[in-house]
């Protein structure tokens, strides 16, 4: 099941109950393949594919996990959603997902 999610701290038009903060992360290490491709794209400019979908795939699985989490409380939907990334060591990142599960009354 889909939970619908909003960047929003309200839905419009709907009464919600908070359930509480709910969270999904992913620690992504970057590849050697991708550092070389990505050096060589470095050199005549461009957007670095390798990078791009590295971090889109890396959103994408904390985006499931915090929905995952929101699911097992009972939500019917998450709001105030918003992204966080940190440096966890020279070649790996932290990719967040957080906001507040809710139900609808």
């Amino acid at each position: 099941m889909t939970l619908p999610i909003f960047t929003l701290e309200s839905v419009p038009g709907r009464e919600v109950e908070a359930l509480g903060l709910v969270r999904g992360s992913t620690v992504r290490a970057k590849h050697i393949g991708s550092d070389i491709v990505a050096g060589l794209r470095n050199l005549v400019g461009g957007e670095i594919r390798e990078y791009a979908a590295l971090l889109g795939a890396a959103r994408e699985q904390a985006l499931d996990r915090m929905l995952d989490e929101a699911r097992a409380l009972g939500a019917d939907a998450v709001i105030g959603v918003r992204f966080e990334t940190s440096t966890i060591a020279q070649q790996a990142s932290e990719v967040m997902a957080y906001g507040t599960a809710v139900r609808f009354r």
